[in-house]
This record gives structure tokens, sequence and C-alpha cells, in this order.
């Protein structure tokens, strides 16, 4: 069974086809996915479409939005935090590439959404683009657990996650031609290595230039095998065990 951790199903790119979108995954050997937030009314989706479909959910605030990060946003958030289908915070972090938020207003929306991590026991899931050094020393200030989402980050994040114990997921960016982290698939340690779609982005060769979809998680799973030199059927394994021991039973459930 595979495990796609990270994947925006309520994307409007999926709002015609969903259930079409989530078979396909299950013909292709896919037993849970877990619906990730980037903000509050993308959190309160991501439940309903957990609910509706047997799957799971996070939330939380996206550093392109954290200009909305609020005392109330963060009330909406720690309240879905109770819910049963909600395994993670996130998705959170900083991304100095686009900086649709100022940096100062995106590292006070990460570090409450961090201090929530602490707070619930919950994994934190971490988007980071182009702000390691900031991105490092947060890792190292907090005490939460973390999920390096979609690793493309530089070796500081990394050396930065591998002292704090945090999971390193890959996406369909292992299979581009120029990537520059294969390095990084090689050394996260068996038991903190997970892999996702982040769909509807990302589509993994041969789908390249696509809308993405969680069946196409078996390609970053392929390619993430040929990298460690090993079969794709052990880093199914491998990372579906590692999806429920960071997210929980939940990851266990088929959809």
């Amino acid at each position: 069974m595979l495990v796609d951790t990270h994947c925006h199903l309520g994307d409007e790119q999926f709002a015609d086809d969903l259930a079409d979108v989530l078979r396909r995954a299950r013909d292709d050997g896919v037993g849970h996915v877990v619906a990730v937030a980037d903000s509050v009314a993308a959190g309160r989706a991501a439940v309903d479409i957990a609910r509706r479909f047997g799957l799971s959910a996070t939330a939380g605030v996206h550093p392109h939005v954290a200009t909305t990060w609020s005392p109330e946003a963060e009330e909406a958030v720690r309240a879905s935090l109770a819910m049963d289908e909600v395994v993670a915070v996130g998705e959170t972090g900083l991304d100095y590439h686009y900086d649709f938020s100022p940096r100062a207003v995106q590292r006070r929306a990460f570090e409450a959404q961090l201090r929530l991590g602490e707070e619930s026991g919950l994994p934190v899931v971490v988007h980071a683009r182009e702000a390691d050094d900031d991105m490092a020393a947060m890792i190292r200030q907090t005490t939460a657990r973390l999920v390096l989402h979609s690793f493309g980050a530089g070796a500081g994040v990394f050396e930065a996650g591998m002292d704090a114990d945090a999971y390193v997921s890959f996406s369909g960016m292992v299979t581009f031609k120029r990537w520059q982290g294969v390095n990084f698939v090689r050394e996260v340690p068996p038991h903190r290595l997970l892999v996702e779609t982040d769909a509807p982005y990302l589509a993994p060769v041969p789908h390249r230039g696509r809308r993405n979809e969680p069946a196409y998680v078996k390609h970053v799973a392929a390619r993430v095998a040929e990298l460690r030199g090993v079969g794709a059927d052990t880093v199914a394994a491998l990372t579906a065990q590692n999806a429920a021991d960071c997210f929980g039973p939940r990851m266990t459930r088929g959809m």
C-alpha cells in the first residue's frame, strides 16, 4: 500500500472528478491520502473531503496567505486540530521565492503554528522555499514534530531537520532531470522517509506538465527506490509504515 501524505484535494482542479481521481488512486495501490489545507477555508474543505471519502486532513495557513493569520484564524485551526480527521498542522512555513506575504508576517504565522504543533502533539507540515537560513533557525528552536514536505531546500535545512528527527517527504520533483536533491533522498534515515504528490502540482515524469493526482505517487516511490537502490515495493511498505508512525493509525484505513 502507498500513502500520499500531501495532496490538495480541495483544489478547484479536482472539483469535477474527485471521486474518479480517488478511484484511480485505489486502483494503482494507494491506500490512503492526506488532504492538505493551506488556509482556514481550505482546512474546512479538507475535513469535509476526509469525512466523505474516509481520508485524513490537515489544518493550517500557508506562508503565501500568512497575512490572514489572526487570533480568529488561530482559534479556527486549534479547533480543527481536535477533530478525528485532522492529523497534522499545516501546511505552514516560509516562502521567500514568491514573497506573497511579508517575511516577518510569514515568520510570525509559522512560529504560531509550530506552537500549535507543540501543544497538540500533532506533526507540523513544513513548506520551505528559498528561506534556508530562517527555516533552519526556526527548526532548531521548536520541539514540534516536523514533516519537511516536498523537500527541495538546501543542506542547512536538511541538517537542521535531521537533528530534529524530522520526517522528510519527497514529491514528483525527484523525477525531474535537473533536480539537485539526489543525495538527500539517499541520506534520509529509512524510518523518516515519506512520499507525496503535492497534487495537483508537481506532476512526476511521465505526467509532467499535466494535472497531478494521488495515483501518481507510485512514480515518486519508484524513483526514490531507484535512488536508494531498493525495490519499489520496499519503499511503498516503508513509507506507508512511516506515515502511520507520523500521522497515526488513520493511515492504515482504506479509502
